[in-house]
């Protein structure tokens, strides 16, 4: 099997699951593809809208004593939770991980799905989680946590591509580099600005008080049009941004 490596989800948390999926449906042109049960078990509950052949995922804390809840509680909300990326072999990427002092904070292993979540504090920043679906190795493949059908609900009429992650931190090259060598990517990039790029996005590295995933980057048809709509459901747009689930989205033609 060739080597791959690809932003396969983000993951944002939020206090309330539905308010925060209705708009982000109806401001982005999305479509909810799977609510998945088996997050129960960890006191959450989630929706995932597939972005082209990227999924963004919401999970919201329905019981006291969570991660994802203590997570809102450190951060007061901001901040992406987690991001995820498919690649040929998980383990062994987890491994190298460990060996720079990145523990492994989770393994999943529902098959044919295998994933190894890595620690949030030690990862800086956000979770990452690298999973493979046997049999699948076509990102518009089968990927069990979206659910059986999940690319019938590709909706490109508003908005085409998640095409960018923002990282921000104090010292965002030493974050890029740290990120850089948990998921086998080489920083690179111009003018002050430091990005590892993947096939499918690029993450980008910028300087801020604290260190979170602080915005999402779409591509869309109409960025007129996206902005009235979010004007339409009261929040608050800036240029071509606004903020929703925790970070802020900004558009693009």
């Amino acid at each position: 099997m060739a080597p791959y490596m690809r932003l396969r989800q983000i993951c944002l948390v939020a206090p309330h699951l539905g308010a925060v999926i209705t708009d982000i449906a109806e401001i982005m042109g999305l479509a909810v593809c799977y609510r998945d049960g088996n997050v129960a078990k960890y006191g959450l509950e989630n929706a995932l809208l597939p972005v082209d052949t990227i999924l963004l995922e919401v999970v919201a804390p329905f019981k006291d004593g969570t991660t994802a809840g203590r997570f809102i509680e450190k951060s007061g909300g901001r901040g992406g939770y987690m991001a995820i990326f498919c690649c040929n072999d998980p383990d062994e990427r987890g491994r190298n991980a460990n060996a720079l002092g990145v523990r492994t904070a989770n393994v999943i292993d529902h098959a044919p799905y295998h994933g190894v979540q890595l620690h949030p504090r030690d990862c800086r920043a956000a979770f990452i989680e690298f999973n493979h679906t046997d049999g699948s190795d076509d990102i518009l493949g089968a990927y069990p946590p979206a659910g059986p059908d999940w690319q019938k609900f590709i909706h490109k009429d508003v908005t085409q591509a998640l095409t960018g992650v923002e990282m921000q931190s104090p010292d965002p090259i030493g974050l890029a580099e740290h990120w850089g060598k948990i998921i086998g990517v080489a920083p690179s990039g111009a003018s002050g600005e430091t990005e590892l790029r993947l096939p499918n996005a690029n993450f980008r590295f910028v300087k801020g008080s604290s260190e979170i995933m602080s915005a999402l980057e779409f591509r869309v048809a109409d960025v007129a049009g996206v902005l009235h709509v979010a004007r339409a459901k009261g929040l608050a747009v800036a240029g071509n941004e606004f903020l929703l689930g925790g970070v802020t989205f900004r558009i693009a033609a």
